[in-house]
This record gives structure tokens, sequence and C-alpha cells, in this order.
């Protein structure tokens, strides 16, 4: 199969940044130590993914929480998520010269990522990256996350790419999951996940930390 896309569609979290261990941290404390929930640091492990309002319902029930409190908590766990990660934030290696000969190739790239606008802003804008992307999915612009495809097949749409000319850079399993879903090759970036746990997908095209191993991409 012919490696070629038209457009690469990059989760966030794991992706563009190694961050999901502050995350962990930051919910665990807000989970465990601010809400009651009687969790392992591996059972909050466990719930994160999807949205924070997913999150929430998980572990607490659905309806636990108001919208305005789920906003409130939301918000709350991303400042103190913010203020830890800021100082070292730094992209994955090999990214930025990945992202540059895609762009120089007339490649069209996108965000899909099932963060909260709030969050995305603060990576694209601390790494001073979001002239790359086209367009940007977030958790507001779809009613589920992954892995259902919506996240990627509205990325896709927005960019006017058919969807099996597009590649998904996913840190997640669910990620992956989500871009077979859309009928989407994907590459598996190994930040909190090993290839062993990928393993049940056939869609997946390469496993790395280090975009410099995928110029044959976009060559």
């Amino acid at each position: 199969m012919s490696t070629a896309a038209k457009a690469f569609l990059f989760d966030l979290n794991g992706t563009i940044v190694d961050d999901m261990a502050y995350h962990k941290k930051v919910w665990y404390h807000v989970l465990v130590n601010e809400l009651g929930a009687k969790l392992s640091f591996e059972q909050v492990s466990a719930e994160m993914y999807g949205k924070n309002s997913e999150l929430l319902d998980r572990v607490f029930g659905k309806g636990a929480f108001t919208p305005e409190q789920v906003s409130q908590i939301e918000m709350a766990k991303e400042r103190q998520y913010q203020a830890i990660y800021q100082p070292v934030m730094e992209p994955l290696t090999g990214l930025i010269s990945f992202l540059e000969k895609a762009k120089a190739a007339g490649i069209q790239m996108g965000i899909g990522s099932a963060a909260i606008p709030f969050n995305i802003d603060f990576v694209l804008d601390g790494l001073a990256i979001r002239h790359y992307f086209s367009t940007v999915i977030s958790a507001f612009d779809v009613p589920v996350s992954k892995p259902d495809p919506a996240v990627f097949l509205k990325g896709a749409a927005a960019l006017g790419v058919d969807p099996k000319d597009c590649i998904v850079f996913e840190d997640a399993p669910k990620g992956i999951e989500a871009a077979a879903n859309a009928g989407m090759r994907a590459v598996a970036i190994t930040t909190m996940h090993d290839p062993s746990e990928f393993k049940q997908y056939n869609n997946i095209i390469a496993f790395t930390t280090d975009y410099g191993t995928l110029t044959h991409l976009i060559d």
C-alpha cells in the first residue's frame, strides 16, 4: 500500500507533546483528593480518555455534576495542569521539522483532539505551531469522543480530503480505533502505550516517538 497522503490529522496530548504524565498527576489529585473518588493511580490512568465530561461520568455516574459544575471542574483541572507543564513544555522529537516538511510538500494538516480549546490553544500557541494547522477540531466540536470517528471525519471534511487519503497520528489505542472507524491509516506515537497494546488494529503503518523517522510519509 502506498504511504502517500493528502492530509495529516494529529491528536494533541501525547502526540504533539509528551504530557500525559502531567495530566494523570493532576486528574488523580482532582478526582481523589478534591472530589473524593476511591480510585488508585492506576485506575485513574485507565479512565483517562475522551472528553473531561465523559471521564467524570465514568467515575461518578452520568449526571453527577451539572454542566456548569463540569465546566468549573475541568477548567480548574486544566489550569493546574498548565501551571506544572508550561515550564517544561516542548514538542516531541522531530515534530517541528516534520511539520515544516509536510507543509512544504503541500500536505494539509489539522488537529483532532478530545481536549478543550483552552488546552489546545495552550499547546499550539505555547509552541508557536498553530500556523501549520488549517483546522482544529476539539471536544466542543463533536458529540462523542474517540473511538467514535467523528473528530477525524470532521477534520477530513474541513480539509476537503477523502478519509482514505488521511493519516492520523495518535498516542492512544482508542484514537487508533477512531482512525480505523474513519477509514484512515494511522501512526501510533508510543509515548504512553507499548506497541503490544495496539496489536488488534490493522490500520497502523508505523510506531515511533520520533517524527524524524517518518519522513518517508512525506517524500
